[in-house]
């Protein structure tokens, strides 16, 4: 397991919901046992619950997500010379597929890469290596687009063990045979934190996003809490810290 790796993500959670609204909550019940901390106990378990409650709801999680969402790509296929797509998980040691193999976040985003290969015929790259150990992402990938999409792979980057990484080792597969102008292929709230890191490689991007929905139409159900919306907010919280993290790196 990648030390960097598990070392960022451990931080990462203590920022997130729900560890960090847990965390919140805690010490607000500690402070209520001393009577001149009583009203600031009171205030923090208050807002550890509002905010569990504001962050579970698909409404706000939703909202959270769009935020971070380009616009949606409608492909000509001139836009481009090559399809980049990033790996978004794997599930581990699988026994139904008798081992490793992608998770849901990166079917998700092979689906819309073959979708998106057949549309526009520009050839594919799978990055994503293996920073908690097993296989490597991009084989895996690169497996379910042939196997099951029917669409071939030009290049494999499977080394990489974030987003940063990501971009660097696609670049240098791609520059030397003179590809320079891509699209990204990921979950649309993913784009805003991996556009500018394959511009930094020296690639322009063009942003290939999946995750979208034309409804708008609030229902009852989007304020009612709901494990999909916390997972929503922790997406978006996610890439907003992703997004700072990077920009502070990028000062030194």
């Amino acid at each position: 397991m990648n030390t960097g790796w598990l070392i960022t993500n451990f931080i990462a959670a203590f920022l997130l919901p729900p560890l960090s609204l847990i965390i919140l909550g805690g010490i607000g019940w500690r402070l209520l046992a001393k009577r001149r901390r009583r009203t600031m106990g009171n205030t923090l378990l208050i807002l550890s619950l509002a905010g569990l409650w504001l962050l579970s709801t698909p409404y706000v999680g939703g909202k959270l997500l769009d935020v971070l969402k380009p616009p949606p790509l409608v492909p000509r296929g001139d836009e481009a010379e090559a399809i980049v797509i990033l790996g978004g998980g794997t599930y581990r040691d699988t026994i139904e597929y008798d081992g490793d193999t992608v998770g849901r976040m990166t079917l998700e985003r092979v689906r819309y890469g073959a979708w998106l290969a057949r549309r526009t015929g520009k050839p594919v790259l799978v990055t994503g290596g293996s920073p908690t150990g097993g296989v490597a992402e991009a084989p895996l990938m690169r497996a379910v687009l042939e196997g099951e999409f029917g669409i071939p792979v030009r290049w494999v980057e499977d080394r990489s063990d974030n987003t940063r990484e990501n971009a660097l080792r696609s670049a240098e597969l791609l520059k030397p045979e003179g590809i320079t102008r891509i699209y990204l292929v990921s979950h649309a709230w993913h784009l805003k934190r991996a556009m500018p890191e394959f511009a930094r490689a020296g690639l322009t991007v063009i942003p290939a996003g999946t995750g979208y929905s034309r409804s708008t139409e609030l229902q009852p159900m989007d304020f009612v809490p709901s494990a999909k919306g916390l997972q929503d907010s922790y997406f978006a919280l996610h890439e907003a810290i992703g997004l700072i993290w990077y920009r502070m790196r990028n000062l030194f």
